[in-house]
């Protein structure tokens, strides 16, 4: 089951910035939440302890369940290459996920939202499941009406697409370039530990 609860917690809990809202509230508050959040002691943290935060990045970054993130994984080392990569891009040619880094919506989970509501279009059909797995050259299209939204059109006036993401923000369209090299993703996370984690 995808996280519903709240953001900004979860945001200071793994050190990364969710949504916009955690951004402001976590450079106030840069410690973890709760009553001891803030206190100087640190506990030592164990080997699995790091791999399972890493984990709990990478999978909270796509907004995908623990049941999403294991069928990556088994599927990442069944393909030739780095595994970790490979895990990375899979996640990341998720169709939600594709729609967030063109930046035609704000979160992920708002992208999320919008393809499940029907608002968006895959070469010119439309689709309504997030994990679809987009392939090079694919187009997407936000639907015409849709395009009035408000926080739609504030968020393709600021969109700052990745190398592999070409943005028409005319026509409210994204395409996919290319198969994108690690260094090219943006998330926050220590991949070979969360390879190690699954690899017990």
């Amino acid at each position: 089951m995808n996280y519903t609860g709240p953001k900004v917690k979860l945001s200071r809990k793994l050190g990364i910035e969710l949504t916009q809202k955690s951004n402001k509230y976590s450079s106030r508050k840069p410690y973890p939440p709760g009553q001891h959040g803030a206190a100087k002691r640190r506990i030592k943290q164990s080997d699995y302890g790091r791999q399972l935060i890493e984990k709990q990045r990478l999978r909270l970054q796509y907004n995908i369940s623990e049941r999403q993130m294991r069928n990556y994984f088994a599927k990442a080392t069944r393909l030739i290459g780095n595994t970790g990569d490979i895990l990375v891009q899979l996640l990341e040619s998720r169709l939600d996920a594709f729609i967030y880094r063109a930046g035609l919506t704000r979160s992920i989970y708002a992208a999320r939202q919008l393809v499940s509501h029907g608002h968006i279009y895959l070469n010119g059909k439309r689709v309504t499941i997030p994990s679809c797995q987009l392939k090079v050259n694919d187009l997407i299209l936000i639907k015409e009406k849709t395009r009035k939204n408000d926080m739609i059109q504030d968020s393709i006036r600021s969109a700052a697409p990745p190398p592999y993401i070409e943005i028409s923000k005319a026509d409210f369209s994204a395409k996919y370039l290319y198969l994108p090299p690690r260094e090219e993703i943006g998330v926050v996370c220590d991949v070979p530990l969360v390879v190690e984690f699954y690899s017990r």
